[in-house]
């Protein structure tokens, strides 16, 4: 349980496996988002006296909020994260600005200095247009030095290819500049990473978030770091397959897909995107990865099996 302690000595109690997610509210607070209809509880930071967390063993859980799969580390159990592989050389790396929250979180492989898979959210509270793109390319500060990347390893041959956009971060400055961290790239022909990936890039971050579209998307991004085409100069690996994972969630409902698509040499300006979506099911089976687990199981399974592109607008 969440227990709320406010200075004019009321409380408020709220069970957290109801919670979907707290999304802050500028910097004057955050809005309690539920997972069951129930409406936001929202609260101002100059209202909390104090938080406690605490364990009632008079609250059994109920059957739909059992989770047999979701991730145990409290620092990733948001909905857009994948199953944590929590290996000896995995890093868990979050980066986020005090005005916008969560910019994205990645996990990385020290060993292949790539990330596994980077995940962010989407929605009203951070999408907008503030700023331009600050080309402001820099360290990863939570991944230790040795285990880095940078421009060296991205020869003339791969550009930087954001996992992460640049342009679904640009509610400010800092924000947009996390996007370009070295562990948020990932080496990629031009053909491919300015084009076919661009144009589904552009389907998540334009046209589906909108208001009209989504309250929230859940946006899981990567490539199959452990299945490579070739090597860069420097021998980072260069994967033969890259990967989107999306779940939207509209007044209470959810949707996912997935896209899948060869990492190709070749300028794929004109194709139906449609020919690239895949279940999370099929996803999941082809890149190893357990997609959206902090999902309750019953929807989790619904879901991942479904595809209906109709309603995704392809």
């Amino acid at each position: 349980m969440l227990r709320y302690y406010f200075s004019n000595g009321q409380t408020a109690e709220v069970k957290i496996s109801s919670i979907d997610r707290l999304q802050k509210v500028g910097s004057i607070g955050w809005n309690n988002v539920f997972n069951n209809g129930n409406p936001n509880l929202s609260i101002l930071f100059n209202q909390i006296d104090s938080i406690e967390f605490y364990y009632d063993p008079n609250i059994q859980p109920d059957l739909a909020d059992q989770n047999k799969n979701r991730n145990t580390n409290p620092r990733a159990m948001l909905l857009e994260y994948p199953r944590l592989r929590s290996g000896n050389d995995d890093i868990l790396s979050i980066h986020s600005t005090k005005d916008y929250g969560i910019t994205y979180g990645l996990e990385y492989d020290c060993t292949k200095r790539l990330a596994r898979w980077v995940a962010y959210e989407m929605h009203k509270g951070n999408s907008q247009k503030n700023v331009s793109r600050t080309n402001d390319w820099g360290d990863d500060p939570n991944i230790p030095s040795k285990y880095r990347t940078s421009s060296a390893d991205f020869t003339s041959n791969f550009s930087r290819g954001h996992l992460c956009p640049s342009s679904d971060r640009l509610c400010s400055r800092e924000q947009n500049k996390q996007t370009f961290y070295y562990s948020n790239m990932m080496p990629q022909y031009q053909n491919h990473n300015g084009v076919l990936w661009a144009n589904m890039e552009q389907q998540v971050g334009n046209k589906w978030n909108t208001d009209a579209f989504r309250d929230t998307l859940y946006v899981v991004k990567g490539a199959t770091i452990y299945d490579q085409l070739t090597t860069t100069g420097t021998g980072l690996t260069v994967p033969r397959y890259f990967y989107m994972a999306v779940l939207c969630v509209k007044n209470g409902n959810y949707k996912a897909i997935g896209f899948w698509t060869l990492h190709e040499n070749v300028a794929r300006s004109k194709e139906d995107l449609k020919k690239y979506a895949i279940s999370i099911d099929e996803l999941e089976e082809k890149t190893g990865i357990d997609f959206f687990c902090n999902l309750p199981d019953d929807i989790e399974e619904e879901k991942e099996k479904e595809l209906k592109t109709s309603d995704w607008k392809l």
